[in-house]
């Protein structure tokens, strides 16, 4: 009776030590995208030039240059997130900006 109960508590102790090892290569790869965007999304500005301004819409037309977030360069709408900030800006102006996990502009720059 002792063996089966012994085998129990060891194949339990063991399946304890490895699955934390396990875990981070798990999580990293689940999370791959997202830990490229949290780190760098408030620190890399992307360079971009301004098609359209919505202002009613608070959002911006923009092409751009691939993300941090590994989106390739493309021509697409971004919400900002201040809307004052579509007042300091034009159409065909090229800028510098940055991205949050929502695709939210959260940091702009003219770069002219």
């Amino acid at each position: 009776m002792k063996t089966p109960f012994t085998l129990i508590v060891v194949t339990a102790f063991i399946a304890g030590v490895t699955a934390p090892a396990l875990a981070p290569a798990a999580d990293t790869m689940e999370h791959m995208d997202h830990g490229a965007m949290h780190a760098s999304a408030d620190t890399v500005l992307t360079d971009g030039l301004v098609k359209k301004i919505d202002k009613n819409g608070g959002k911006l037309t923009i092409t751009h240059g691939p993300l941090p977030n590994g989106m390739p360069g493309m021509t697409m709408a971004f919400r900002v997130k201040n809307a004052a900030w579509l007042n300091k800006i034009r159409e065909g102006q090229k800028i510098r900006f940055a991205i949050d996990e929502q695709m939210i502009i959260n940091r702009l720059e003219t770069a002219e």
